[in-house]
């Protein structure tokens, strides 16, 4: 980099006290987080319309978590090796490349739809194709956002990156909702497509010269074992890895439960899904937006609180007994679920070295994600055997019985009384 580089890098990048949103006044992560808007916003109304166009040519919520599970199953398979293409690679540039194959995936089914040809056998493959690009995709975007912010501002910019998810996770079911009403889910697959340009142009618009990129990794023998090892021996890395992975297998299938509810339970149209999935939304949003205000690495006992509360919330809403107090009931559910998701994402980024940061976060994609084939299909099986409610009471239940066993591990390790943990959970809840 030269020096007039650096200086133009240096003097965009903000204090840690510049505000809430003060990781956008890093010009390349502007482009990034702007473009990230559009698409995802495209990615959110893809996901409600294929959700929906199952159920039309199934009626089965055994075949939609079967959908789910091919979509994230590769994550489970593949998302290790993601990560070190990450660790070896220009993360930037390999972007550019799985963005233009999401595009494609998105394209060619919204084709399929409109033309009226489409089968369920279509969505299967195609939902594996999309699985597969994602295992490398995620990864490498969310080890990017590092090397666009450094490491004073990444708190900040991973809560931005969640306040951008879920504000296109409430506009992209509204619209996705209306337009599937007004013309069919086609359309909303087609619209996904054309939305990936904003993200294509905001990575090409980039200036390389002001990011921070973590020294690439060259290519050797045992990488994928090293990055095991490194987490093994840190119990705050294994910790995390396991209450993600309870959480995103059994706490995380709202597009299955939200939808069958919906469905079966209320007897609503697609708008009625996008409704709930809206609701979740937002309370997402309030606690994407609540957490950009952390300066610092979140604690694990944030962690296992803020999963206590989202376990308890779900359970909450899967026993209201009208659609509109289920839809309230969603709104803390998705701000606990966001303080739990983004608190763990911040404590491993900020937690490992650069050069394992790719194969780390890889890691922890998997736990998240990787569980969805087992718990997708788990949780369409039980609603459809127990009702549409068990779905999501039964997926509360696991996680909260996940917490409270690794919250007993940590105080026994440290030689805690009850009447410490509440003492310690309090005055971490004020700090945070």
């Amino acid at each position: 980099m030269t020096a007039l580089a650096s200086r133009a890098a240096t003097s965009e990048r903000p204090s840690p006290s510049a505000g809430m949103f003060r990781s956008l006044r890093v010009r390349n992560y502007r482009l990034y987080a702007s473009g990230q808007l559009v698409s995802l916003t495209g990615t959110w109304m893809q996901r409600v319309a294929q959700d929906w166009l199952v159920l039309q040519l199934t009626d089965s919520g055994t075949a939609l978590g079967i959908v789910t599970a091919l979509q994230f199953g590769p994550q489970l398979l593949l998302g290790l090796w993601g990560g070190i293409l990450a660790d070896r690679s220009d993360k930037r540039r390999l972007l550019l490349v799985t963005q233009t194959a999401l595009a494609g995936v998105a394209l060619l089914l919204g084709l399929l739809d409109v033309s009226g040809v489409v089968a369920y056998w279509h969505v299967l493959v195609l939902a594996t194709a999309l699985g597969v690009i994602t295992a490398v995709d995620t990864p490498v975007r969310q080890s990017f956002v590092i090397e666009m912010v450094g490491k004073d501002e990444l708190t900040n910019a991973v809560a931005i990156n969640s306040t951008i998810f879920n504000t296109g996770r409430i506009l992209g079911p509204v619209v996705a909702g209306a337009l599937i009403a007004a013309v069919g889910t086609g359309w909303a697959f087609l619209a996904n497509a054309v939305s990936s340009g904003a993200v294509l142009a905001g990575l090409a618009l980039m200036r390389t010269a002001e990011l921070h990129p973590a020294p690439m990794v060259r290519r050797a023998r045992g990488q994928l074992r090293e990055g095991l090892s490194y987490v093994r021996g840190r119990r705050d890395l294994v910790l995390t890895m396991v209450l993600v992975f309870v959480i995103g297998t059994f706490g995380l299938n709202f597009a299955i439960t939200c939808a069958l509810m919906a469905k079966q339970v209320f007897h609503q149209g697609a708008s009625g899904y996008g409704l709930l999935s809206t609701a979740l939304a937002v309370g997402a949003f309030c606690g994407a937006v609540a957490a950009t205000r952390r300066t610092r690495r979140p604690s694990a006992l944030f962690l296992l609180t803020a999963g206590g509360v989202f376990s308890v919330a779900e359970i909450v809403a899967g026993v209201m007994p009208t659609f509109w107090w289920t839809a309230a009931a969603l709104v803390p559910t998705g701000l606990a679920m966001l303080s739990v998701t983004t608190a763990a994402n911040s404590h491993v980024q900020l937690g490992v070295t650069p050069t394992m940061r790719g194969r780390v976060m890889s890691l922890y994609l998997v736990c998240f994600l990787g569980g969805t084939p087992f718990g997708a299909p788990l949780v369409g099986w039980l609603a459809g055997v127990a009702g549409p409610r068990w779905g999501m009471v039964g997926g509360g239940l696991v996680c909260l019985v996940c917490v409270a066993a690794l919250a007993l591990n940590v105080a026994r390790r440290r030689g805690m009384h009850a009447g410490d943990v509440a003492e310690l959970v309090q005055s971490r809840l004020r700090a945070a």
